[in-house]
């Protein structure tokens, strides 16, 4: 008696709750906007002041080199919060030591359509409605998943025009927005 009568073989691997296949969340982009959070991770000095940025550097699917923040989906039944530490952990790694407040507060909302000049974001996949936040971390940042490299720049070399022309989809105007917002757009 071969092991695969005593023990039916599950064809699908286990997937956490509120995951879906790449089939699945292909057909839900066509049907709904899709709940995202943008992270601009920063290191902060003593009195609080952003000192510098950290920009992922990764492949587009069109193999050009690009800049880019911390982004992604939030799931079904998670708190926001826990996706900001989830795509934070996911992209700078599991000692990046975040500082989400109590109350995290998005300093604004993207809206990213996958028709260009609708809004100035961007994504060809889907319509994205995005939370975005500044979120000082204080521990070892290092590239995971498809990130190439973390650059850390200083607020005025990040919104440099060489390095916005690097950025895609609008999140260059997104680090604009975020510079303003905690006063280091120069």
């Amino acid at each position: 008696m071969t092991d695969t009568a005593d023990f039916p073989h599950d064809p699908e691997p286990q997937r956490p709750a509120g995951w879906m296949d790449h089939d699945e969340i292909r057909h839900v982009r066509t049907l709904l906007p899709i709940l995202y959070v943008d992270a601009i991770p920063v290191r902060v000095d003593e009195s609080g002041d952003v000192v510098a940025v950290g920009l992922l550097l990764r492949v587009t699917r069109e193999g050009v080199m690009s800049r880019a923040l911390v982004s992604g989906r939030v799931m079904y039944h998670e708190r926001v919060r826990d996706a900001l530490l989830r795509h934070i952990e996911k992209d700078l790694g599991p000692v990046a030591l975040p500082q989400i407040p109590a109350s995290p507060q998005p300093f604004t909302v993207a809206e990213y359509f996958p028709t260009p000049g609708v809004t100035p974001y961007h994504d060809p996949r889907q319509h994205a409605v995005s939370l975005a936040y500044v979120v000082p971390v204080a521990g070892d940042c290092r590239p995971q998943q498809d990130a190439l490299d973390l650059a850390w720049l200083t607020p005025e070399e990040a919104t440099s025009g060489q390095v916005q022309m690097a950025m895609n989809g609008g999140q260059d105007l997104l680090l604009r927005q975020a510079m303003a917002h905690v006063g280091r757009l120069p």
